[in-house]
């Protein structure tokens, strides 16, 4: 069959698309919480199909799937997700995605879009397609959200968590002024001028769940 990679935070998700892939022949050969592992993971084992999942924590699949892009990796990548927002959808295609199935859906639906990847074809899971035509078509109502950079995302996300700028640097590797230059910058770009009104943004458009705060 193939060599599959899963990328998800929650172990237990891991545990149960482990049992879904050996079961039908494929070989799952390796696992990552987060986006630097599995990048390095990934340059390393070079496996045919990567799913992952959108939100990791603090980090974004994104990232991870810019990576891949950027450096021309022939890794096919599935997003398995929670977020049903047309945005996602379409970002997650324009970023050179292969499929987007959403979590919840049956373990049949997984392996077809595995099956589908592996043939050169992208796979759009129930109503993923016409998500991804809503994201494509409809124009840019959210104040910029959808031209954001991954690395603006990761700040947003940790600023709305109430994260210090100091906390932010560190984790992302910036200097605390760069921080806050993005913060400022991001603020006015969205047009919000303050903390809970960027929190809202930020749920409402998926780049961060309440349970999260």
């Amino acid at each position: 069959m193939s060599d599959v990679y899963l990328v998800d935070d929650h172990a237990m998700m891991r545990d149960g698309l482990r049992a879904v892939l050996e079961g039908a022949g494929h070989r799952v050969v390796g696992e990552a919480e987060n986006p630097t592992t599995a990048l390095a993971d990934i340059v390393r084992l070079t496996p045919s199909v990567v799913l992952l999942d959108l939100h990791l924590g603090t980090r974004s699949g994104f990232e991870l799937l810019e990576q891949i892009a950027k450096r021309k990796l022939s890794t096919r990548v599935v997003m398995l997700t929670m977020s049903a927002q047309a945005r996602h959808v379409a970002e997650a295609m324009r970023q050179g995605a292969d499929g987007y199935v959403l979590k919840g859906s049956p373990a049949r639906e997984v392996l077809k879009a595995v099956a589908a990847v592996l043939e050169g074809r992208k796979y759009l899971g129930g109503e993923v397609a016409q998500l991804a035509v809503e994201g494509l078509t409809q124009t840019d109502d959210s104040g910029g959200i959808a031209s954001l950079s991954v690395r603006e995302r990761q700040v947003i996300q940790l600023v709305v968590q109430g994260r210090t700028s100091v906390e932010i640097g560190e984790q992302l590797h910036l200097s605390p002024k760069t921080v806050e230059s993005y913060r400022s910058r991001l603020m006015a770009k969205l047009g919000v001028s303050d903390l809970p009104a960027l929190v809202r943004l930020a749920i409402r458009e998926g780049l961060i769940s309440a349970d999260e705060l």
